[in-house]
């Protein structure tokens, strides 16, 4: 009997203080509804974390901002996530890894069937044989590569862009459309065999840029270093001998530096396919001539028949693997390339080392 009575009593209080709230004004009600979550805040904390709202949000990757240069030297910033930039350039994710804040200060050159992965420094970049992806290009220390890339693209480009957007009636004479895509003319390819393709055009600029930033530091570190010993000589004090210890510290942090890039160098250098792994726009051109020779192959067949298409189609690819093989083993261009900045680096290396 005294379960029920009390049961029954719990029950008359519960209607009681619904009509109460129901004959009281809103903001009564939500007056009394603070001050019950003031006064009760351990149990409402304890809800809050025991449901769903305690639940941490799922953090998903954000987009980022690049800056995309093409061949004619246009540029666009755009935003894009980590499953775009994939699919645009075909690349692996473990590629955009190494582009990211944990790989800041290292170097790396990577090639892929149809891009480049540039990360020298504070300069992480996406090339492809048509366009430059260049990552975070408004940060401070990038903005020197994005103006380069401003000045020096539009110059080398084989093509001439109007107001219009449209060609020149003698250069589409000169680069005949092949496959929907203007390819250039053996009479008009001639006269650009001095011209790097354009993916060597990027890597230039960016190992410029680079070099150039890495030289200044090294003049700057040395501008400072001078009157530190000059007054060390003076008087060896505790101060004093601290400014050499920090100076000492940063000289180590650049040399490192230094020599991350001039490593990377010297493997692509002491490794001839990895250099031309790194051709995209030759890689690129032979993949559209073998298309074309296949589609031709294949329509120029008299019995339409699936295996003998594949069996004319690998006779066609045997050929043209063999027609182009000394042209995949020549990498003379990227190789006078490379060597350059790599003696440029080794010259800033020793200069640091003689110190």
């Amino acid at each position: 009997m005294g379960k029920k009575s009390c049961s029954f009593s719990r029950k008359i209080i519960r209607r009681r203080l619904k009509k109460m709230a129901e004959t009281m004004p809103d903001d009564v009600i939500s007056t009394n509804n603070v001050t019950t979550t003031t006064n009760n805040a351990a149990t409402v904390s304890t809800a809050v974390v025991g449901g769903v709202a305690g639940k941490p949000k799922k953090k998903t990757g954000g987009a980022r901002l690049w800056m995309r240069f093409d061949c004619f030297g246009q540029s666009e910033l755009i935003e894009c996530d980590k499953n775009a930039i994939i699919k645009r350039v075909s690349i692996p994710a473990r590629d955009l890894r190494i582009l990211g804040p944990v790989f800041s200060h290292s170097s790396n050159i990577l090639a892929r069937e149809k891009a480049m992965v540039v990360n020298l420094e504070f300069i992480k970049a996406i090339v492809t044989a048509e366009e430059v992806l260049v990552l975070d290009p408004l940060s401070q220390e990038v903005l020197p590569f994005v103006d380069q890339l401003r000045q020096q693209l539009p110059h080398r480009s084989p093509f001439k862009n109007h107001e219009d957007g449209q060609l020149d009636v003698q250069e589409k004479e000169n680069y005949p459309l092949n496959g929907g895509k203007w390819l250039p003319a053996p009479e008009a390819a001639e006269g650009l065999q001095c011209e790097l393709p354009f993916e060597f055009q990027v890597l230039e600029i960016a190992l410029e840029v680079v070099c150039t930033y890495l030289d200044t530091s090294v003049a700057d570190l040395e501008k400072d270093a001078y009157p530190v010993l000059d007054e060390l000589a003076r008087n060896v004090s505790t101060k004093n001998l601290e400014h050499v210890r920090g100076l000492k510290s940063n000289l180590t942090r650049l040399l490192a530096r230094v020599q991350k890039v001039r490593d990377e160098i010297e493997h692509l250098l002491d490794d001839n396919e990895d250099m031309a792994d790194l051709y995209l726009s030759r890689k690129r051109l032979q993949n559209q001539q073998f298309e074309a020779m296949l589609g031709v192959a294949t329509s120029n067949s008299i019995v339409p028949v699936a295996p003998y298409v594949q069996r004319r189609g690998s006779n066609v690819s045997a050929s043209f693997i063999a027609s182009n093989l000394s042209d995949d083993n020549d990498v003379e261009d990227l190789e006078m390339l490379l060597e350059a900045y790599f003696m440029q680096l080794d010259g800033t290396r020793n200069k640091i080392l003689s110190w």
